[in-house]
């Protein structure tokens, strides 16, 4: 089945369906939609030369890309459109596996039918996700704190209060974690362990003899991701954990002033966000979530990917009021957060007889949420495919995450789709936008979708290029990329304004090199890619080059953790339009930098892939192993020489190919094709099947998440994990064992990237 053959048949289900006029029937439509998606993506093949023809003039499979057309997609970035997409994507809470999260899909699947895209679909995922109660005030999530008497002295609010107008509006979720345990926890101690690391834990067991077993914690959120402070807290012996925003890490010092008149974090701001440790639907690991899935049992998770402890969030306000109920001694300065009192490490409460009580109501429960998808035809090679994506959900309004990347996904796709239907232009490639649901619970829907297709789009997909947040600040690009997308980054912002006028740098790639260089000052700094958000199971599962983008904040001026309002009530439209990009030119430019690049990857004869850059990140990362205290261990029991080795030999193949490239015939379409072939695989070849030690789904052995931080990206993850306080550990000799194995399968991946830059005749052994 070809193209319009698969249209076709969505298109006769999809007016069924409407006649019905039904959900459930529409659900089962688009389950269909679904099985048709793949069947697009694993069929198509060549177009039919004819209709192509009739698009886009006659077609040439050695036609250079018409650079006129990158500046059209530059130049119709419309800031205005893009505000007013981001004014209704976040006037109501759309909360994955609500109706709302289904509104929405249906909306962007209409929008991209309406705007030129030649295809559009709804693919639903059954998966667990997590709600707490918002119908029963004495069982919502609560904080309790008791008198001797076991009267209530205090007790935290159940929603954030409204601070703007704009915020008064129903189906607002109340502060929680997702996929916390149940439970009624009370205590009468309450620990601070800081933010929750392992140092955090060791620091306090050797310096000040503090077991946390069977007491509640306490702990800042920022540094590590907050499932990670769930999971430490348990393996140290927790019975419930309290996670706050700290002053110190959301707002600024020299500013008093906070949301709504500035966009500083407010005392009862409060962080939701998610505690599974895994990525996708928890019941399917490893494979999609569809009707005939096997589910594993929900309580075979808990202590290890969810949570087996109650978790509740609190702002600040709320933390202060805790704090001053805290005994023991004080902590030291490191530990000291921005509110204004003493910081102590707790025990008993200061008070003789008073106690701690955490009621979580939060349940998990199977839901639906929605992909949507909208489809640019190739119009030589439909058969390779370039991914835009972004998620949809949100906790509360989501005016920054994902909404602002919503919006500028939108604003692409109205720009590319109304060039094909003005027939001015069609990609040599296809381009698939991606509208990802339910990404806040663990990167869920993009997740399932990579596990049902895989094998095809380990075939066919040239590359991902993901915008989860679009702005967070104005003062510089923020960049993370696996290597070959780096030149084509580069390539894309120096053709795009600086949007801020204020700065010196013409383009954003000037202020880019200006404000984040790399070490020798030669380029602007790109950040190898942890996890986090839905460029993660492209790259972990099968080695697709990706990149993931966001404008930020001078992250060097201030020192917090995140965005101040981060995942609270108070991420609204107003926050956005009159506080962090008044006039929506940053937002703008993040689309001329998106299309612009999507273009490039999907126009150009030859793939815009350097492969220097590989060899140069690849020895660059052997040098950092062997310089860390990773790489000491390990030289402790072997030698890292033929990892050396294999680097050098990598970069003498990458140097040979290189040359190769840049004299193809590209008038011979074959050696063209074959020429794309080879750098599509290269990033596969880094993957290892079976996973790094511990991690099946992680399987790119260079690049993945840190086991202690999965927002981090971490280079040779596998023996950085392995590695890990393995001197003097019960098992060190078997643990060694699983070190020097995946050691092997690292030069193996390395020999094995090296080989595919070769023609078969060069490596094949002579009998």
């Amino acid at each position: 089945m070809d193209f319009h053959d698969s249209s076709q048949v969505f298109f006769e289900k999809k007016n069924k369906a409407t006649a019905r006029r039904s959900f459930a029937a529409f659900s089962v439509v688009t389950m269909a939609v679904g099985i048709g998606l793949g069947i697009l993506i694993g069929r198509y093949a060549i177009c039919d030369e004819k209709s192509n023809s009739e698009d886009s003039g006659q077609l040439s499979y050695n036609k250079e890309a018409d650079p006129r057309i990158s500046e059209e997609i530059i130049n119709q970035i419309d800031a205005e459109k893009i505000r007013e997409y981001l004014r209704d994507l976040s006037e109501f809470p759309h909360l994955a596996g609500t109706d709302a999260d289904y509104k929405q899909a249906k909306e962007i699947h209409d929008f991209w039918k309406n705007e030129g895209l030649d295809e559009a679909f709804i693919t639903p995922y059954d998966v667990l996700l997590s709600y707490p109660n918002t119908t029963d005030p004495n069982v919502m999530n609560r904080i309790f704190v008791y008198n001797e008497n076991d009267d209530i002295e205090w007790e935290s609010a159940l929603y954030e209060p409204i601070l703007h107008p704009s915020e008064n509006k129903s189906n607002v979720v109340p502060p929680f974690n997702a996929f916390s345990a149940p439970g009624n926890i009370t205590s009468s101690e309450l620990m601070y362990v800081n933010y929750g690391r392992v140092e955090d834990y060791q620091w306090l067991v050797s310096n000040k003899s503090i077991n946390v077993t069977g007491k509640i914690v306490i702990a800042r959120y920022g540094k590590i991701f907050r499932g990670d402070k769930v999971r430490l807290a348990t393996r140290y012996g927790a019975s419930g954990i309290i996670l706050f925003s700290d002053p110190k890490d959301y707002t600024y010092g020299v500013d008093p002033k906070v949301y709504p008149d500035t966009w500083w974090l407010p005392e009862s701001g409060t962080q939701r966000g998610t505690t599974f440790m895994g990525k996708g639907d928890p019941l399917t690991p490893g494979y999609p979530s569809t009707d005939t899935a096997y589910r594993v049992d929900e309580e075979s998770l808990k202590g290890d990917l969810l949570p087996s402890i109650p978790v509740h969030p609190i702002g600040y306000g709320l933390a202060e009021k805790l704090i001053s109920y805290m005994g023991g001694d004080e902590v030291p300065e490191s530990w000291r957060g921005g509110i204004n009192i003493t910081y102590k490490f707790g025990g008993p409460l200061k008070n003789a007889g008073w106690k701690i009580r955490i009621r979580i109501s939060t349940r998990n429960i199977r839901r639906t949420t929605y992909n949507a998808f909208g489809v640019i035809r190739g119009s030589v090679e439909p058969d390779r495919y370039v991914l835009l994506g972004n998620h949809r959900d949100a906790w509360v309004f989501g005016a920054i995450d994902p909404s602002s990347g919503t919006a500028v996904m939108k604003e692409v796709s109205r720009v590319m789709g109304n060039l094909v239907r003005a027939k001015k232009w069609r990609p040599r490639r296809t381009i698939i936008f991606c509208s990802w649901g339910a990404e806040e619970y663990g990167l869920i829907g993009s997740t399932e979708w990579v596990e049902q297709y895989i094998k095809n789009l380990a075939e066919r997909a040239v590359a991902y290029l993901n915008v989860d947040i679009a702005v967070t600040g104005n003062y510089t690009l923020d960049g993370g990329a696996t290597p070959l997308v780096h030149h084509a980054l580069y390539e894309a912002t120096k053709k795009v304004p600086n949007p801020n006028t204020a700065q010196a740098g013409r383009s954003v790639y000037d202020n880019w090199k200006m404000t984040t260089p790399n070490e020798d000052k030669t380029q602007p700094k790109i950040s190898p890619l942890g996890s986090g958000s839905d460029f993660a199971s492209f790259v972990q599962q099968f080695g697709l080059p990706s990149v993931d983008l966001t404008y930020t904040y001078d992250e060097d001026k201030y020192k917090i953790g995140s965005y101040p309002l981060y995942h609270s009530k108070y991420e609204t439209f107003y926050a956005v339009d009159k506080l962090l990009d008044p006039g929506f030119q940053t937002h703008k430019a993040m689309g001329q930098i998106w299309g612009e690049l999507a273009r490039n990857l999907a126009d150009s004869l030859i793939i815009p892939f350097d492969v220097r850059d590989y060899s140069r990140v690849l020895e660059g990362l052997v040098r950092q192993l062997n310089s860390s205290e990773t790489g000491a261990i390990m030289r402790t029991k072997m030698s890292l020489d033929k990892l050396f080795e294999a680097a050098r030999n990598f970069t003498k193949e990458v140097d040979a190919f290189y040359t190769m490239q840049m004299n193809v015939r590209k008038s011979n379409p074959y050696d063209v094709r074959k020429i794309n072939d080879q750098l599509l695989q290269l990033d596969r070849a880094f993957t290892d099947p079976v996973g790094i030690p511990n991690r099946p789904q992680a399987r790119h052995v260079l690049f993945a998440e840190s086991s202690v931080n999965v927002y981090a990206g971490s280079s040779f993850p596998g023996l950085i994990d392995s590695t890990f306080e393995i001197s003097g550990s019960p098992n060190e000799a078997q643990r060694w064992e699983v070190v020097k194995k995946h050691y092997s399968a690292i030069i193996f991946a390395i020999q094995s990237a090296t080989s595919s830059l070769r023609d078969v005749t060069k490596f094949m052994p002579v009998t």
